[in-house]
């Protein structure tokens, strides 16, 4: 590079650095990401969090649903955003449950609205689907486990399940989601000592790990 060059190089940079400078963007964010900007897992619209929702639910449930944002580290350790659609009285122990999970760095797959195309089944939306990609969700209006006349809390969005993978449904032979192992060692799994746990349960929500005739690992309600 000629001299002319290597002069015109150097006051355009100059010139840029001032810019920055004057719009007050740290040098050191130039070309990098920053620490606190999440990879979004979910950005749904309302809309889109409902779409397909079962007709057969009453308008009083649909209309107490809300769809929240929240933050938490996956298992790549970074930061990502999700979003849970549950009842909106709900909002303030589920943000304090998450604000805790955050500080802990305790990691969670995914937080995606079950209504997601790739939680569905034959169009409607499958609870089973959402277990075995370890997601993390709340409201999704149908019945218990194992039952075809009882509702599911989840059906109210008074339910919340967590990492499904690590914290499973089991009852007898019957382990759900498949290929799923409960081991209090994993990162990602609850027990009974752990903040979340405890956090939960402080708010009046029970948790199925404490279930006696089956252990529902993954699941808090508060009726």
């Amino acid at each position: 590079m000629n001299k002319l060059g290597a002069n015109s190089l150097t006051y355009l940079l100059v010139v840029l650095i001032v810019a920055l400078s004057v719009l007050g963007v740290p040098l050191t964010s130039v070309g990098k990401r920053t620490f606190d900007e999440p990879i979004v897992d979910s950005n749904m619209t309302e809309q889109e969090a409902f779409d397909g929702l079962d007709p057969n639910c009453p308008q009083n449930i649909r209309t107490k649903q809300k769809v929240i944002v929240v933050k938490y580290y996956s298992f790549d350790m970074k930061v990502h955003q999700g979003q849970l659609v549950l009842d909106e009285d709900l909002e303030s122990d589920v943000r304090s449950v998450f604000d805790l999970a955050f500080q802990e760095r305790f990691p969670i797959q995914s937080v995606i609205p079950i209504s997601h195309l790739r939680f569905r089944k034959d169009g409607k939306w499958d609870d089973n689907a959402s277990m075995d990609a370890n997601n993390t969700s709340a409201f999704n209006y149908r019945f218990k486990t194992g039952s075809t006349t009882s509702l599911s809390n989840h059906a109210f969005g008074r339910s919340i399940d967590i990492n499904p993978f690590q914290n499973p449904y089991i009852k007898g032979r019957t382990v759900l989601p498949r290929g799923a192992k409960y081991d209090q060692r994993m990162p990602g799994t609850l027990t009974s000592r752990h903040p979340v746990v405890r956090r939960f349960i402080s708010l009046g929500w029970t948790w199925g790990g404490n279930w006696s005739s089956l252990k529902d690992y993954q699941h808090f309600e508060k009726p």
